[in-house]
């Protein structure tokens, strides 16, 4: 049996895996209810003899409150001893702070007890074997690094020609590491057992001769046909648990019959012993890929800011402003597919800043030497788009004097931008699907096919599901485009932009008239914040404007402001959100203003004139000509 002085020396090793204050170490002989041999590494022996506790010599538990003030400290860990079949006991660690121990500490625990199961055994052959071999675990947070030196420590005490790691993955066996024999790379197969569940269950598996038992092994159906060839006759398996997965240990022996159930307990030692130091791996693999995630978001946070900076739109709502969580989320949805090759989707309202976006994914990616061309595919009457994208050959019409190249040829090697893509005809989309699918076209009037090296990132304000359903979308060209899509929130989404914006345009107009910027009232700063905005960032950029030149270089103040503080456009919750209605209210509203104007009422609405055109005609808005 252990001297005390040998037991605080392994109380002493013990302390490099589990901290403690003091070990103390209880026996039993078999039949007795009083200890035979009370250890301490504290020296003190309790005055009355501890009865052996019924029925718990299979627990490991971290220990009660009242069970560790008994011996003054805090916290504590129990431990059963299986020394041998008429001789057990416990292994209790105590350490002075509450809560120094969890349930993480149990499977530490078990190593320490088998380990001190050796000890009390005087094995000093198996005793010396888990000596180096946590010493070798104890170097690496990989275990399969130093595989080879584990079967070396181990074969000492229980000998084998093959020593393999597996983890268990929905059925099967997948090889992780394994020794010696390199013409069976049992590292690359993946073996589907058919009573894995029952292996696992039972925490073993023993086959003592190949050639007279079948390995339960459904695929490879060959898989003991091979080891059979390459020499193999039993097998013992240990199974065991990480915190994330189970796994096994299988030691292979050329020799019929080499293992019995006496050697299980030396190989699930051997086993837990791995278990602890892949567990310690795998909370360092965890460590590392949270740094990793963290590294990636702030230089993706670095990549936007510094694209926001060198973003070449100067002016105008063009301009890449905000701060708003919303709208920085955008920003980092862009610049992760910008440096990919990937069709993009961006929807939003009209005046959401969808170009905006659209360059800023133009500028970070691999195409940003090559230009970036927008085609507003509702500013074309239908008879035009077409020749616009794809271009026509001489004679394809008859206005068709001579050969053109359309804007996917001129933005080659660039990107198309598609705005308001969700009103392109029928025939154009067919064009576009094949650009998309096939990366070829044709000119109108032509017979050449064409390649298209174009990246294309559309924009709408309306629901393309809807407009799929109804028939007036082609359902396989919408899941094209919407491979990566991005959603642009509104303006009154962004309150905490509003202001960056305002002071952002009013600069840029002070630029332009030549005189120092325009301050706002109080009340002028309100009622910006108050209206809905059905507009947004255009809508915005065209009030201040106006007001800026109505002001004339005095405050801004909420007479200068052309804004309908009703509820109905005031108030969000009482806001109409059918955007059809929105955008034929605000351009009946402009227009009257306007007094029918189209020019003013275009440049009001931040549209072309042909763009306010095609609106008037899709809404019946009739207007007085100028």
């Amino acid at each position: 049996m252990l001297t005390p002085d040998e037991f605080r020396e392994l109380s002493a090793f013990a302390a490099l895996l589990i901290p403690h204050h003091e070990a103390t170490l209880t026996l039993w002989p078999r039949g007795r209810l009083h200890r035979s041999l009370f250890l301490s590494t504290q020296g003190t022996d309790p005055k009355v003899e501890e009865p052996r506790p019924p029925g718990e010599m299979d627990v490991v538990r971290l220990m009660t409150e009242d069970e560790t003030r008994a011996r003054g400290f805090g916290s504590g860990v129990r431990v059963p001893l299986r020394i041998t079949n008429e001789v057990g006991g416990f292994l209790i660690l105590h350490a002075h702070s509450q809560g120094a121990y969890c349930d993480e500490v149990l499977p530490k625990a078990k190593t320490l007890a088998d380990y001190l199961c050796a000890e009390l055994f005087r094995d000093h052959s198996v005793s010396r074997m888990f000596e180096n071999l946590i010493n070798t675990l104890a170097d690496v947070l990989d275990p399969r690094e130093v595989f080879s030196r584990v079967s070396e420590n181990v074969a000492a005490v229980l000998p084998h020609d093959r020593l393999a790691l597996t983890f268990e993955d929905q059925g099967h066996l997948v090889f992780q590491a394994a020794t010696s024999d390199e013409a069976i790379p049992l590292e690359q197969r993946r073996l589907k057992v058919s009573d894995l569940d029952e292996a696992v269950a039972a925490g073993f598996k023993l086959i003592g001769d190949l050639a007279a038992e079948y390995l339960p092994v459904v695929e490879p159906a060959d898989f003991q046909t091979q080891m059979l060839a390459a020499g193999y006759r039993s097998v013992l398996a240990a199974h065991t648990s990480t915190r994330h997965r189970s796994f096994a240990l299988h030691f292979w022996s050329k020799r019929p019959n080499a293992y019995s159930l006496r050697d299980l307990p030396v190989a699930r030692r051997v086993a837990d012993c791995v278990g602890l130091a892949l567990s310690h791996q795998q909370i360092a693999e965890a460590e590392r890929k949270i740094v990793e995630e963290r590294a990636r978001a702030e230089r993706l946070e670095l990549r936007v800011r510094s694209l926001v900076e060198e973003l070449d739109a100067k002016s105008g709502y063009r301009r890449v402003i905000g701060q708003s969580k919303e709208w920085r989320a955008v920003l980092k949805r862009a610049a992760q597919v910008a440096a990919t090759d990937t069709t993009v989707l961006l929807t939003g309202e009209s005046g959401t800043g969808k170009e905006v976006v659209a360059r800023f994914i133009h500028r970070a990616s691999a195409r940003k030497d090559a230009p970036l061309l927008a085609v507003n595919c509702a500013a074309l009457p239908e008879q035009l788009l077409e020749s616009e994208l794809f271009g026509y050959e001489r004679g394809a019409f008859t206005s068709a004097l001579q050969s053109k190249p359309g804007q996917i040829e001129l933005a080659a090697g660039g990107i198309l931008f598609l705005d308001e893509v969700s009103e392109m005809v029928p025939c154009a989309q067919a064009k576009l699907l094949r650009v998309l699918q096939e990366r070829e076209f044709r000119r109108v009037g032509g017979t050449r096919l064409l390649k298209a090296d174009i990246r294309v990132v559309a924009a709408t304000n309306r629901n393309l599901k809807q407009a799929m359903e109804r028939g007036d979308f082609r359902e396989d060209l919408y899941y094209r485009l919407s491979v990566f899509d991005i959603s642009l929130p509104p303006l009154r989404s962004r309150v905490d932009d509003l202001l960056l914006f305002t002071e952002a345009f009013l600069d840029e107009f002070a630029k332009s008239f030549g005189r120092p910027p325009a301050g706002l009232t109080r009340r002028a700063k309100e009622a910006l914040l108050a209206y809905h905005w059905p507009g947004n960032v255009r809508e915005l950029r065209n009030v201040l404007e106006r007001a800026a030149i109505l002001s004339e270089g005095a405050l801004i103040d909420i007479d200068h402001l052309a804004l309908d503080m009703s509820p109905a456009v005031s108030n969000p919750s009482a806001a109409c959100t059918d955007l059809n209605v929105v955008e034929r209210e605000t351009i009946g509203r402009v227009m009257r203003e306007c007094k029918g104007n189209k020019s003013l009422a275009s440049k009001r609405l931040g549209l072309t004139r042909t763009q306010l055109y095609v609106r008037l005609q899709k809404h019946g808005i009739a207007a007085v000509s100028t």
